[in-house]
């Protein structure tokens, strides 16, 4: 597909417009939905689906199954992603008379001319007229909103030193490996980094962590200049973002890697047992982009394009929204 900037004039008389963000629940794919969405100005509305086994067999290519919560009015935007959420996809595109604009987040296993608009990841083979591919995913992060949730943790760091280097920590998957052991190396190794470079480090472990590994993380670098979230209280995901300097990111997180780069500011990998080769071509894409560089224990200051993929498809939808709201 061809990638043209937002047609502003054409889009600027669209009025308030509604948005389902509709998938299986998993939060990987649900943040992707919500940040198209709220990048057009529209207040999600979260369907979650839960098809039977029959269904979900059957998936892409069945039939949707019955679920309360999907039923008219059908909204101006559908976006969904993962492939519990392509009979859905199908079947509103056709209920609604084609009036809803139907958008599909990674590849939907059946043609991509049965939707209005496709994203996959570069790495993807799927192409198509309406298709976007780009190297890194949608997500929901904004400068603005990185700026003001930074606002509220200035006080919390301000015994840090400079630079700030914050550590976003996946785990174990299908694909890597993240035990105590690997837990422990990754302590030591940000132990070193630290002493070496004299910075602070914010560090912010997911759900996937676990609270072992991540009680690990915390006592191992308790007498340094760092703040380890336990996984109590708020994520402060998104405020370590806004404040950091420079990133070290499992690599185990395609959403992870790609979010940092949306910084422009300079991202180290930090290697994990494993891998698959969609995971190194993502990877290696990014180290040819300059975005990011492999873990040394250096710390080296670069720049970059920010990668944003979320502003793309966006701006892709409000064309095809325009051309609607246009007299035939």
């Amino acid at each position: 597909m061809t990638r043209t900037e937002p047609d502003t004039a054409a889009t600027a008389d669209l009025g308030p417009l509604t948005g389902w963000a509709l998938t299986a629940g998993g939060m990987g794919h649900e943040v992707q939905c919500l940040g198209i969405l709220e990048a057009l100005g529209i207040e999600p509305v979260i369907k979650r689906v839960a098809p039977g086994r029959l269904h979900r067999v059957m998936a892409p290519w069945g039939p949707a199954a019955h679920h309360p919560d999907i039923a008219p009015p059908w909204p101006d935007v559908l976006v969904v992603s993962g492939r519990q959420s392509i009979p859905y996809a199908r079947a509103i595109r056709r209920r609604s008379g084609g009036r809803t604009v139907t958008v599909v987040l990674q590849s939907p296993g059946a043609p991509a001319s049965w939707f209005d608009l496709v994203w996959v990841p570069e790495h993807d083979r799927l192409r198509g007229d309406n298709v976007i591919a780009t190297l890194t995913s949608p997500h929901r992060l904004t400068r603005e909103r990185l700026a003001a949730e930074a606002e509220g943790y200035v006080a919390d760091i301000a015994h840090l030193p400079r630079p700030l280097v914050t550590v976003l920590v996946g785990g174990a998957s299908s694909a890597y490996t993240f035990s105590s052991r690997e837990a422990r190396k990754l302590a030591d190794d940000l132990r070193a980094f630290a002493t070496r470079h004299g910075c602070g480090l914010l560090v912010t472990p997911s759900r996937r962590t676990g609270l072992g590994k991540t009680a690990i993380l915390k006592e191992s670098l308790a007498d340094l200049p760092a703040i380890v979230w336990d996984l109590t209280g708020e994520n402060p995901y998104f405020p370590y973002m806004g404040l950091a300097d420079a990133f070290i990111v499992t690599c185990d997180s395609v959403n992870m890697l790609g979010e940092a780069t949306f910084t422009g500011k300079p991202v180290y990998a930090y290697r994990l047992p494993g891998g698959t080769p969609k995971f190194q071509q993502f990877q290696e894409a990014l180290v040819d982009f300059g975005a990011v560089r492999w873990f040394d224990g250096s710390l080296d200051s670069w720049t970059y394009r920010p990668l944003d993929a979320t502003t793309e498809v966006a701006a892709a939808v409000r064309q095809l929204l325009a051309a609607r709201a246009r007299p035939s």
